[in-house]
């Protein structure tokens, strides 16, 4: 594996985590839900910031 594919495969399963936690508040855990949510979103931010460095480091 090179480096591009080890940022890749670590963007899509942060990715996959963060939707995993939205969800869970979101169906599971009402009552956090927005603890919930604001992990999600960092998660999706640090997928996001993976695959800006893809090909450039």
């Amino acid at each position: 594996m090179n480096k591009n594919t080890i940022f890749a495969w670590s963007s899509f399963a942060s990715f996959i985590v963060g939707l995993a936690l939205i969800l869970l508040g979101l169906l599971k855990y009402i009552e956090y839900a927005i603890g919930f949510s604001v992990i999600g979103i960092g998660f999706f931010v640090l997928s996001w910031a993976f695959h800006a460095l893809k090909g450039r480091v």
